[in-house]
């Protein structure tokens, strides 16, 4: 089945700014997130793809590729989908691929990114193997962006078997080389010219095998369990941001060092602001007179509220910028700013008395006070004008 394409994907043109793709990859990830749609393969699937697109199209030299070459694109080259430098231990991209989008678990999505981990030693299939890169999806609140915090994640890990140390055989016994490969983990068939190197179907490509399996993993030298991991995540971070945690992933095989963890963070949206960048949006409603003739409210910043002065005769929708009231500046200095977005508030529920006051401050007035309106008549009268002169 083809693969859609990832501005369709995203519901966005492929001259989207980079600002309306996250947007876009935001309210997705939202809409399908696992712990919003518990035991949905498809919000799942949907999650899946959506971030995959994102992850393509947020980075300039993958979506150069990807608007080259489509989805063959991001398999080659600098730029191709390798979730960037922290990767740079992928054995091929075979691996790369195959282990991409695998098993769920704990709080949120849990995927092993580089299901084989290291095969800088297939020279030898009973070397010490690094553990795999792990990936871990977390849901975080916006305060929780905005001023740090600390978060105990579960991870479901598979590590070598303490009882025998990842060999798979029992104590007092130990592995015996494959009689079928000699120990190379693989055997060659054909003849002449046209010659297959396989996998050894005895030993599976170990090079070994197991007389006598170890009762605790079964033979297989691996163990299942979980382990609480202590996150600190500072303040700044926001959707898309990837933290890395060295050594956290999944424990290597025959005593290799263990993978890293790779936490994706997914900002939920707020009653209260809209974040753009480092820049926040607050829509502050203003009544009908404090609009006209002028006033002061009062806007929740990270520092509190603040009083903000509003001039007479201000417009619905007119924006005011408080100078670094905004986001903390991920792992640097200095804040963005708060855009304040005055939205006039109507009344409803009138009374009797209410209504009479309104119809008596409605005829206070003529044309001369509403020059928007005025405006307005006009445009619509010219546009009528030009409209019957052509009809005849």
């Amino acid at each position: 089945m083809a693969k859609q394409d990832y501005y369709e994907l995203l519901g966005v043109s492929k001259t989207a700014t980079a600002d309306e793709i996250k947007k876009a990859y935001r309210k997705l990830a939202m809409k399908y997130h696992p712990d919003r749609n518990p035991g949905d393969k498809e919000a799942e699937e949907k999650f899946k793809e959506v971030s995959e697109a994102y992850e393509i199209l947020s980075d300039e030299n993958k979506r150069a590729n990807y608007d080259r070459f489509g989805h063959e694109g991001t398999k080659f080259g600098p730029g191709g989908f390798d979730f960037g430098r922290d990767f740079s231990h992928a054995g091929d991209f075979g691996d790369l691929f195959e282990g991409l989008f695998g098993g769920g678990g704990g709080g949120g999505i849990f995927e092993s990114l580089f299901g084989g981990g290291s095969r800088s030693h297939r020279g030898n299939p009973n070397a010490p193997q690094k553990g795999a890169d792990l990936r871990y999806d977390l849901q975080i609140t916006l305060e929780e962006a905005l001023f740090g915090t600390t978060k105990e994640i579960s991870i479901p890990n598979d590590h070598d078997c303490p009882d025998c140390k990842g060999t798979g055989a029992a104590a007092g016994s130990s592995r015996e080389t494959c009689k079928q490969c000699n120990g190379s983990g693989y055997v060659i068939s054909g003849a002449g010219f046209f010659k297959v190197q396989s996998p050894c179907p005895v030993c599976k490509g170990a090079g070994s095998v197991v007389r006598t399996p170890c009762r605790t993993c079964r033979g297989t030298g691996r163990v299942k369990d979980k382990s609480t991991i202590s996150l600190k995540v500072p303040r700044g971070v926001d959707t898309g941001v990837r933290l890395r945690m060295s050594g956290k992933g999944e424990g290597g095989q025959r005593g290799g060092e263990p993978g890293d963890l790779h936490v994706v963070i997914h900002v939920k949206d707020h009653p209260l602001f809209e974040r753009d960048g480092d820049d926040l949006i607050c829509s502050v409603p203003i009544t009908p007179d404090v609009a006209a003739l002028g006033g002061e409210v009062e806007i929740p910043t990270l520092d509190g509220f603040a009083k903000l002065k509003i001039s007479s005769g201000t417009t619905n929708g007119k924006l005011l910028r408080l100078r670094d009231k905004g986001c903390p500046v991920l792992n640097g200095r200095g804040f963005g700013d708060l855009l304040v977005r005055l939205e006039v508030e109507i009344p409803t529920k009138l009374n009797s008395k209410q209504k009479e006051a309104l119809e008596a401050f409605h005829a206070a007035f003529d044309k001369s006070s509403y020059p928007e309106m005025r405006k307005f008549h006009e445009h619509a009268e010219k546009f009528l004008a030009q409209r019957d002169s052509l009809k005849k």
